[in-house]
């Protein structure tokens, strides 16, 4: 079962960052502080609502300025996406008394009664309703006219690294916070850091610039434990490492750093050795390859695990408000976009990371109408790739779901998260 994060605080950080990015906010020189983060980040959402977004005054390296496309006019015909959001109002004004003292539990928060939904910030395993399924549809159909050209494509493609070095440049380590929540979602960390525990092995893959990395070492108490952050951006790299407690940490061999591109075919990090690693921490970073390189990233993390070693994955889930919310000219391919700063992402389902790490498609089911026939209209043009998809097995998947609420002008926010644990065959 997929367990609840113990913040919102980051998931409105993290998992709004493209719509901060792609609103303009990002690079700007008034952007807002850490302590404003909670109400900025409800904001930024709202914000992607609407049909106007800022232009001008961002601030970008000259990379970025050589190489981002001239934004694109939108079309009158736009569907109104401010309506995905939006329903009719709670019959039950928000509280304005004080708050309730009692510590709450992150992912017990059920909403059974709709007309309660305006009187907390955020509500966990909310289904979206038909409106929001039937305007996202339209929304991305609208997406799919409006591509990215092939010039552009190719030039962000071609060198994505070069876009992640510009997004590190401008933010360095502040623009993410600290994931503190992984030993509550992966239990197996707990494990292996955990006194008398033996010899411990972690990859981190896409570490950023250590968000993930630091705070499991914090909670290390095994003398015998080591993590590895790889990233293929040097700037992200060069962060991880400028860091105090990385290089206390590195003394004692803890802790390795180093530039490291998964997609490339028959390669390992720096200092790997194959069949050596007991976990592979996979963390938003699956979805910034390209579908062409998926098979061969999935091929370097068979070989580095040992067997029985697991891969611990989360990343963006299909129809995310993330998503619905690109406008024309972000449209790479099915479900694979580029966002503002030009780094890319892709949203995933739980049918196609079974096909990924198991190589098995999901059975179709025989029967009059079934509803399937937008899964069919989404099969016919998927552009999954040929490659060798298999050599793990499911230990647990699902779909993590949360609607956040912006209760002064009642609007609500559906966000979708894939989380899964696969072990090596």
């Amino acid at each position: 079962m997929i367990r609840r994060f113990p913040f919102l605080d980051r998931m409105v950080l993290e998992s709004t960052v493209q719509v901060a990015r792609s609103c303009g906010w990002f690079g700007r020189r008034n952007f807002p502080s850490s302590t404003s983060w909670h109400l900025a980040g409800l904001s930024i959402a709202h914000l992607a609502l609407s049909q106007n977004y800022p232009t001008t005054t961002i601030t970008t390296t000259a990379a970025m300025t050589q190489d981002t496309p001239a934004p694109l006019p939108l079309s009158t015909a736009l569907p109104d996406i401010t309506q995905l959001a939006l329903e009719s109002p709670s019959t039950t004004p928000p509280p304005n008394g004080p708050k309730d003292p009692t510590p709450f539990k992150f992912g017990t928060r059920l909403l059974t009664d709709p007309s309660s939904v305006f009187e907390h910030n955020a509500w966990d395993h909310v289904e979206t309703d038909e409106a929001y399924r039937a305007a996202s549809a339209a929304q991305i159909s609208f997406q799919r006219s409006r591509p990215v050209d092939p010039f552009n494509k190719h030039r962000f493609n071609s060198d994505p690294a070069k876009w992640w070095d510009a997004f590190y440049k401008n933010n360095t380590t502040n623009f993410f916070k600290d994931r503190k929540w992984l030993h509550q979602e992966f239990p197996l960390l707990e494990v292996l850091t955990s006194q008398g525990a033996g010899r411990a092995s972690v990859v981190e893959l896409g570490c950023g610039a250590g968000n993930t990395l630091f705070p499991v070492l914090r909670l290390n108490r095994n003398e015998e434990f080591c993590i590895h952050g790889c990233d293929f951006s040097r700037k992200a790299v060069e962060l991880v490492r400028a860091q105090e407690e990385f290089v206390k940490e590195a003394e004692r061999g803890r802790v390795y750093a180093s530039v490291y591109d998964l997609s490339q075919r028959d390669t390992l990090p720096e200092g790997v050795e194959e069949g050596s690693v007991d976990a592979v921490i996979m963390v938003f970073v699956f979805s910034a390859l390209s579908p062409e390189q998926w098979a061969n990233a999935l091929a370097n993390v068979r070989r580095m695990l040992r067997k029985g070693g697991k891969v611990l994955f989360r990343d963006y889930g299909r129809g995310d408000l993330a998503q619905v919310r690109f406008k024309a000219g972000r449209y790479l391919e099915e479900n694979f976009y580029v966002r503002g700063d030009g780094t890319r992402v892709y949203f995933f389902d739980q049918d196609e990371l079974r096909w990924i790490f198991t190589g098995q498609r999901k059975a179709k089911v025989e029967g009059p109408d079934t509803g399937d026939k937008r899964q069919e209209e989404d099969e016919e043009r998927s552009t999954f790739p040929e490659g060798d998809f298999r050599g793990f097995k499911i230990n647990d998947i699902g779909v993590d779901r949360r609607m956040l609420v912006n209760r002064k002008t009642q609007v609500k926010m559906y966000r979708c998260w894939m989380q899964a644990v696969f072990e090596k065959l």
